[in-house]
């Protein structure tokens, strides 16, 4: 269970907290808003908050918040495999492999079949090489890639190794396809979308996601922010 304790010394000692992180925030909103909801409850004029593994602001799902002195096993936590569920549609491509930004070119799907899909993903398993989305809080010169992708920057970003240990996919509704993908540490599941997208020959993008894994820890133990807001206030 997520279980916590409510004392001003526990926090500062160090909790990890499993936090059902909603659509719409970035990660560094949980941290800020959990980190405000300490220091008020107790008068803090500082403690340590941080997470475990970005989310992207459209995806939804388990984000383990560390504070106090467990803020040093977040490195430790980070290196954990991850469980992703979610949607990648087809016949379609956006910069960021993702909604964040509009579709710019559309494909033909008639080709697409569930026997089709499945082989192909089969390529994805094991150890690949994948390029990060431009649109990502990777730094390159010092400055995040989507701060350049947003001024329209052309920019070269190398690619690196990631694992894939599972990747489950469903085909639904002609071309959304339903995925169960377990990875490593630094794989980005929008260019996975993209890159099956192109592997099919119609595009594609991520149009959905949810972490439901890291390691030992399930979002089905997560509590949502205002669960933890009612917690800390009682």
């Amino acid at each position: 269970m997520n279980l916590f304790q409510i004392s001003e010394e526990k926090f500062l000692e160090g909790q990890m907290l499993l936090i059902e992180k909603p659509i719409g925030w970035s990660s560094f909103d949980v941290v800020k808003k959990i980190k405000y909801l300490i220091r008020k409850r107790y008068n803090l004029k500082k403690i340590k908050v941080g997470h475990a593994g970005t989310l992207d602001p459209l995806a939804s799902g388990l984000l383990i918040i560390c504070t106090g002195k467990f803020t040093k096993k977040i490195s430790e936590i980070q290196d954990k495999r991850k469980i992703y569920t979610g949607i990648i549609t087809l016949g379609g491509t956006t910069p960021s492999f993702d909604l964040e930004t509009e579709i710019e070119k559309n494909y033909k799907t008639d080709h697409i079949s569930e026997d089709l899909i499945k082989k192909t993903t089969t390529k994805f398993l094991g150890e690949i090489n994948q390029v990060p989305p431009i649109f990502s809080a990777l730094k390159k010169d010092g400055e995040r890639l989507y701060e350049k992708a947003r001024r329209g920057e052309k920019i070269k970003i190398n690619s690196r190794k990631v694992t894939i240990y599972k990747f489950e996919s469903k085909l639904l509704h002609k071309v959304n396809v339903h995925f169960i993908i377990e990875c490593s540490k630094g794989t980005y599941i929008r260019s996975i979308a993209n890159d099956l997208g192109a592997a099919l020959n119609c595009g594609g993008y991520l149009s959905k996601l949810c972490r439901t894994d890291i390691g030992e820890f399930s979002l089905s133990n997560a509590m949502s922010i205002n669960s933890f807001e009612d917690h800390i206030n009682t």
